[in-house]
């Protein structure tokens, strides 16, 4: 079963996120990949009261999140173009 084209509700919530929100945006922009995304996050973020989730509750190291589909997400949003 997907949700709104995505695998997953977890999956979905994650990439509209990043999709919507101009900070989370501008911070996933500076990383290769979503593995890197998280990392950045934390250190980012370590001494805040900003909890390690989207604003609705999915944990960005969420286990439902399917990984191949946000790297094909993150692939088309936020690969750098080379010149």
């Amino acid at each position: 079963m997907s949700y709104n084209g995505y695998k997953n509700r977890e999956t979905w919530n994650v990439c509209l996120w990043l999709s919507n929100d101009e900070s989370l945006n501008t911070i996933a922009a500076q990383c290769q990949s979503y593995e890197h995304f998280k990392i950045l996050i934390r250190e980012i973020f370590e001494k805040s009261d900003i909890r390690f989730e989207t604003p609705d509750g999915v944990a960005w190291s969420d286990s439902s999140i399917d990984l191949a589909e946000l790297q094909e997400y993150w692939n088309e949003n936020f690969s750098k173009v080379e010149s």
